[in-house]
């Protein structure tokens, strides 16, 4: 009895409505919760686990069904992914990939909007980011804003436990741009027929909003220093990022 596959991340990168859509399919079943958040949970005997609290999310009655969850921090948090090769090393494990200065504003957006951040954009991807490296672990779950960017760590600890041919990795902008297409090739992963499931309704545009839109230096700033990451993440990916070098690149989903 094994959760078969994972959308492991990244976060504020369309995992919600990659969730939604795979939900309609008949032959699917995600979590009765997005984000279960169990592999990243700390406070888990490792040595000893059990595995009710992620196994309770599920009707394991069902019969012909792939069982799936989306816990976007998985590939972010240290040893969420050791953890969950442990458990099933068989698991296929879906990334996606977003633009890592537009993902930082997007996660400093909502933190802001709830209330957990107080420090404008500007700073908090400057000098915030000393709040980050004064936790015991080096991570933190809030103010990772440029820290979660850096997606070829996170990719080679995927290639380090699984098998390329269980990973599949997606573009955030191409699930907008073409949203069939890009669900289609995850189904075809997946080994489920490929179903009319995708549509732009799943998707929550970039609205503007009080706080408004990323400044131009600040963009600038965070595309230099991901410059090279990048190079390496579309090589451990196998997608084309080239275009995310571009200081004059958008993202389609941005509502202005």
């Amino acid at each position: 009895m094994k959760v078969d596959f994972f959308i492991a991340g990244v976060q504020k990168s369309g995992t919600t409505a990659l969730d939604a859509m795979l939900r309609r399919h008949p032959r699917v079943q995600m979590a009765s919760v997005k984000e279960v958040h169990f592999f990243d949970d700390d406070g888990v005997n490792w040595f000893e686990p059990s595995y009710d609290a992620l196994h309770n999310c599920f009707d394991w009655d069902a019969p012909n069904v792939l069982r799936g969850e989306a816990t976007p921090i998985y590939t972010y948090w240290p040893q969420a992914i050791e953890r969950l090769q442990r458990y099933n090393p068989q698991a296929k494990i879906i990334v996606g990939l977003r633009h890592p200065a537009h993902r930082a504003f997007s996660h400093w957006r909502m933190e802001t909007s709830r209330g957990a951040e107080t420090m404008e954009f500007s700073n908090a991807i400057r000098e915030g980011r000393q709040r980050v490296g004064a936790t015991s672990n080096g991570v933190h779950r809030v103010y990772s804003y440029v820290e979660r960017g850096f997606y070829a760590a996170q990719l080679q600890r995927l290639s380090d436990h699984f098998k390329r041919a269980q990973l599949h990795y997606f573009r955030t902008d191409a699930l907008w741009n073409r949203p069939a297409e890009t669900l289609g090739d995850i189904e075809h992963f997946l080994g489920v027929d490929r179903l009319e499931l995708a549509g732009r309704e799943y998707i929550v545009p970039v609205a503007a909003s009080d706080l408004g839109a990323m400044q131009r230096e600040d963009f600038q700033y965070l595309n230099a220093l991901y410059r090279y990451d990048i190079v390496t993440a579309s090589r451990l990916s196998g997608c084309d990022l080239t275009d995310w070098e571009d200081a004059d690149y958008r993202e389609p989903m941005v509502r202005l």
